[in-house]
């Protein structure tokens, strides 16, 4: 049985952030934070949504986001697993379905980052089955890919390049969501 070289671990940790390119810095982050709770107060201020961020990776984007929505709203969380190319079958699963009645609500589905679409437009598609009046979706990452999305996310914090994201709730191989910038990988 191995042990857990906390020493070599946080070297190589940090070192993975030494060797990234810094893209958004924190005052840049929260300036797009603050323009997207404005947005989204303006189309769901006055409609009680119930908010369903998407764990793990919205956990920071959510986190910071929330207080700075001033209306009242609900607040439940929602887990996916997806597996593969595809979300059919046994693919894609929840891990943990919304607890909180979405028949009727007009929900807001937050997510730290928009890749390929496939989870998103998943998750939508759901809730609209579920019941939903409407389901909104806000992901403080839209990273631009070079071929079509099956969803757009109504709103949006930045775009970033169609690199290894990392920062704000996004992480690199399960480390650094916890910062408050938004770092690509170094290009080998």
């Amino acid at each position: 049985m191995s042990t857990f070289d906390l020493s070599s671990k946080r070297a190589e940790t940090q070192a993975m952030l030494d060797s990234a390119d810094l893209l958004f810095d924190r005052t840049h982050c929260e300036a797009q934070l603050e323009r997207m709770a404005n947005d989204i107060t303006i189309a769901l201020g006055d409609k009680y949504p119930l908010v369903l961020p998407v764990m793990g990776g919205a956990v920071v984007f959510t986190g910071k986001l929330l207080p700075l929505l001033r209306f009242p709203l609900d607040f439940d969380y929602i887990h996916i697993s997806r597996y593969g190319d595809k979300l059919k079958g046994g693919n894609y699963q929840w891990l943990r379905a919304p607890q909180n009645a979405v028949v009727g609500r007009h929900v807001l589905v937050l997510d730290d980052i928009l890749d390929e679409g496939h989870t998103l437009a998943a998750v939508k598609k759901q809730i609209m089955q579920m019941g939903a009046a409407s389901c909104s979706t806000a992901v403080f990452a839209n990273k631009l890919i070079n071929k079509p999305k099956p969803i757009t996310a109504d709103f949006v914090g930045l775009d970033v390049p169609n690199r290894y994201v990392f920062g704000y709730g996004m992480d690199a191989e399960g480390k650094w969501r916890n910062l408050d910038e938004i770092y690509a990988m170094a290009e080998k």
